[in-house]
């Protein structure tokens, strides 16, 4: 923690008190805060190295000032984009969880969780492509989880700041998570949304098993990793887990864009349909469905017509073996 950030707490950004660090990234840092009626609230405020940065100060208040304008309800709220005094920040409703604090916490999820959640991004992910907005850095610690358990996407656009910045100026410069970077991000090719599922993938992936499925220390064989090397199956370090799950997290970390999902309508869509596949589809007379009527369920139906050529086929052969034994006689 250094000592500019533990100069913030206490201090007053416009109409928002800080109260405590939350945490920090490459360009800013994270508070908790509370408006002036009490409302609790997050706040990023800019480090002093980018603030003091004409263009970067720029790109980020134009990212964020778009990003407030993506009202869904499985995205942050963002309250307002503002520059007190040599502070630039921006406020947005708090979330007491996140994906990455709730895996660091309690390990690998329950299928049934991670797949309310990836809904809930998906979901997200639908509405934003849909104004034209790519995420670029999506990772556990971007999902937050409300108090009811649904998911809320955060930092919408800061990773095209920096990329932006990046480029122009040259600066050395983290984008993005290397651990979440899609082939085509480590290989400087151009990006659509499709950028985005496969984050997903690796999100989902990290929710599924408590870890990534690439893993280096050397960002370059990172990089080739994620360009060369196929993902290690879910289902060997879940066996519990349903293989149309698992076909839902490959999908989304296809090597190629083409071979990925081409919008989140179609993600969504296979994610419902692994949901439904979780649930007994029907009941059978009143009451819970018990576990032989979930079985029965579960059987493939008879084919009547085959049945009784099988038994009128049995009956002839009965019929035959007693002539047979009758003329032995």
């Amino acid at each position: 923690m250094t000592n500019a950030a533990t100069d913030l707490v206490g201090q007053t950004l416009g109409p928002y008190t800080l109260e405590r660090l939350l945490g920090q990234g490459g360009f800013a840092w994270a508070f908790v805060g509370r408006e002036q009626d009490g409302t609790p609230v997050a706040i990023k405020v800019l480090k002093p190295r980018y603030a003091g940065d004409p263009q970067f100060e720029s790109r980020f208040r134009n990212e964020s000032a778009t990003a407030a304008k993506l009202e869904h309800p499985n995205i942050i709220r963002i309250r307002s984009v503002a520059k007190t005094r040599e502070h630039v920040y921006f406020a947005m409703d708090l979330c007491a969880d996140s994906l990455g604090a709730r895996i660091a916490r309690e390990g690998p999820l329950p299928e049934e969780d991670i797949l309310r959640l990836a809904h809930d991004i998906a979901s997200a992910l639908e509405f934003a492509h849909q104004q034209g907005v790519i995420h670029r850095d999506l990772k556990p610690d971007n999902v937050l989880i409300r108090s009811d358990g649904g998911a809320v996407l955060t930092d919408f656009g800061i990773a095209r700041a920096v990329s932006g910045y990046v480029a122009s100026t040259g600066v050395n410069m983290t984008i993005g998570t290397p651990h979440y970077l899609s082939p085509e991000q480590a290989q400087g090719r151009r990006l659509d949304q499709r950028v985005d599922f496969y984050a997903l993938g690796v999100t989902l992936y990290k929710a599924a098993t408590g870890e990534v499925p690439f893993s280096s220390t050397d960002w370059f064989e990172l990089a080739r990793m994620h360009v060369e090397d196929p993902p290690p199956s879910l289902r060997r370090k879940r066996p519990e887990l349903s293989k149309r799950f698992e076909r839902v997290v490959m999908k989304c970390l296809a090597k190629h864009p083409d071979d990925r999902y081409a919008n989140a309508a179609e993600l969504r869509a296979d994610l419902d349909e692994v949901e439904q596949k979780r649930r007994p589809t029907a009941t059978m007379g009143a009451g819970p469905v018990g576990t032989a009527q979930r079985e029965a369920m579960n059987d493939p139906p008879v084919n009547r017509q085959a049945w009784l050529v099988v038994a009128g086929t049995g009956i002839g052969l009965l019929l035959l073996i007693g002539l047979v034994v009758k003329l032995m006689r």
